[in-house]
């Protein structure tokens, strides 16, 4: 079994159920300026939302317009009328207080913690993750909190690994592992980096052909154990 000393941690659909945590925040948040959030709502609020975060991948959109553009596009589309920069306020505020640990999250966060140190790198914005990982049941258990928004750079961009690692004062890639659902933000930003990767693959979705492969593939984040 090969010795690591820094595990990096995605959050959402790794840690936290962020669909769920979605689905409450933004039923909520229509109802508060009285707009019906139905599947169509939703499937067009999604869409907008899945396309614009890849393009922040891509380096193609900074974070800040991210934040309304998801709602302006959404409410041009259903022929909304209203102000999509108050509704994407009101949206991370509710976001921000949606805690929903996925099964085994502090189990496998608290067995990590007894062997290695954790760090937690998301992309994401900061008034959101913040609040819900303070609030989560293993927050105590994290020492360092890496946000994109925060570090101006996000996965799959090997930067803020090294905005990490700077963080935390080690530079020993060997000793590194990046744990993560994503295989285009995790696993392809571990490569990028030069460190081993661990895919969290519950459903058994095939992997694509042309994207990055792990060094590990598991169904739950019990199975860590068998590597880690």
């Amino acid at each position: 079994m090969k010795a690591y000393s820094i595990v990096f941690l995605d959050l959402d659909d790794t840690l936290l159920d962020f669909a769920a945590a979605e689905r409450e925040a933004l039923a909520a948040t229509f109802a508060d300026f009285g707009l019906k959030l139905g599947p169509d709502e939703a499937r067009v609020y999604e869409e907008k939302n899945k396309a614009l975060w890849k393009a922040l991948e891509r380096g193609e959109i900074g974070q800040g317009l991210l934040k309304v553009e998801r709602f302006r596009q959404c409410f041009d589309e259903l022929g909304i009328s209203v102000d999509a920069a108050a509704v994407s306020a009101a949206y991370i505020r509710r976001l921000g207080r949606c805690v929903m640990p996925l099964p085994q999250a502090q189990a496998s966060c608290a067995y990590l913690a007894a062997k290695y140190r954790l760090a937690l790198i998301t992309n994401g914005i900061a008034e959101v993750q913040h609040p819900r990982i303070q609030a989560s049941p293993f927050a105590s258990l994290i020492e360092l909190v890496v946000v994109s928004e925060e570090a101006g750079c996000g996965k799959p961009d090997p930067a803020i690994f090294s905005y990490a690692c700077e963080r935390l004062g080690f530079f020993d890639k060997a000793a590194m592992i990046m744990v993560g659902d994503s295989l285009a933000s995790d696993i392809q930003g571990a490569r990028n980096f030069g460190i081993d990767s661990c895919w969290l693959n519950p459903s058994a979705k095939e992997r694509p052909a042309g994207s990055p492969e792990p060094s590990y593939e598991l169904r739950s984040l019990d199975e860590l154990r068998g590597i880690l």
